[in-house]
């Protein structure tokens, strides 16, 4: 393939196919409860990411069980990854974090994959996530919600956070050997090719292992919502998402995993998602167009290491 897909990964890594089940927390984020702010980002709805999670209110060892129950027997999956999915889920006590760890880690499951935002990592945190690793021979993966390198569209889009403190999270998180994924949303309207570019720039220089890609869509309810339907903000089209991605995965460094290119969400719950197209469509678009300019990922990621002074070495 002409990028470094997340399905070839995890056979090399674990020898066979392996599923990848959400888990509910019953976490919030800093963004809603008044420690950095009360409204969320402007592209979150009330129930956050979770359309497919089991409720909160299930411990985290009912919730895979009854994932296990329904996708083992249909698919005769045998390994799978925990994933903490929803919301922060670092935004809570250490010790809290560690016992739904625990919880996850049953003998079929390699992995424990926890998403959260890199303000509500702290050092307390990753430990719990190394002892984690250490205690059950799992391998742990943090997924870091970054969304651009543009400090204005962070602010636009009432992130609450800046990029430092994605760089200081991924820095401390990696002393650690926690693998890190970035979730990056590539066509926010305040954003171009330029900013594309250089997100890739940071995210190879870091060093972090995975990425996941996802175009914007608009959730009903939400401030975004109400722009978009009073023409304030204007999407880019399908195929300048196209390009953008093609672009991203030039600059990316080619041993960065990408575990999707494109993102998906119900049309119940949405205004507009994928230019109403299938997610494997715009995914099969990405792939051709890598075919037609004859280009893959890292192509273009000549520009660590101090390139400029190579011609002296």
């Amino acid at each position: 393939m002409r990028y470094r897909a997340y399905s070839e990964y995890l056979r090399e890594r674990y020898g066979e196919k392996v599923y990848k089940l959400p888990v509910s927390l019953p976490v919030t984020c800093p963004n809603r409860d008044g420690t950095c702010g009360t409204v969320g980002c402007v592209f979150c709805g009330e129930i956050g990411a979770g359309y497919e999670n089991l409720p909160a209110s299930l411990a985290v060892a009912d919730q895979l069980a009854a994932n296990i129950a329904h996708i083992a027997p249909k698919y005769k999956a045998r390994k799978f990854i925990a994933y903490f999915q929803n919301f922060s889920n670092t935004f809570l006590p250490p010790a809290a974090l560690a016992g739904y760890l625990d919880q996850a880690c049953r003998p079929d499951v390699v992995g424990v994959a926890v998403a959260t935002r890199p303000d509500c990592l702290a050092d307390r945190h990753i430990e719990a996530l190394a002892a984690a690793r250490a205690a059950h021979n799992v391998d742990i993966y943090l997924e870091l919600g970054l969304q651009t390198v543009n400090y204005r569209s962070l602010q636009k889009v009432n992130r609450g956070h800046t990029l430092a403190e994605f760089v200081d999270a991924v820095i401390r998180a990696r002393k650690q050997g926690i693998e890190v994924c970035a979730h990056i949303i590539l066509n926010l309207p305040w954003d171009d090719m330029t900013d594309t570019v250089e997100t890739a720039k940071v995210l190879s220089a870091l060093g972090v292992e995975q990425v996941k890609l996802h175009a914007l869509y608009i959730v009903k309810g939400t401030v975004l919502a109400d722009w978009y339907e009073r023409g304030e903000v204007q999407l880019v089209s399908k195929e300048e998402y196209v390009e953008r991605v093609v672009t991203f995965l030039e600059y990316l460094h080619p041993a960065i995993v990408i575990q999707r290119l494109v993102g998906r969400a119900p049309a119940s719950h949405t205004l507009f998602a994928n230019w109403q197209s299938a997610w494997w469509t715009i995914r099969d678009d990405i792939e051709r167009r890598l075919e037609e300019r004859g280009t893959r990922q890292g192509r273009l990621c000549t520009y660590l290491g101090g390139a400029a002074a190579g011609k002296f070495l």
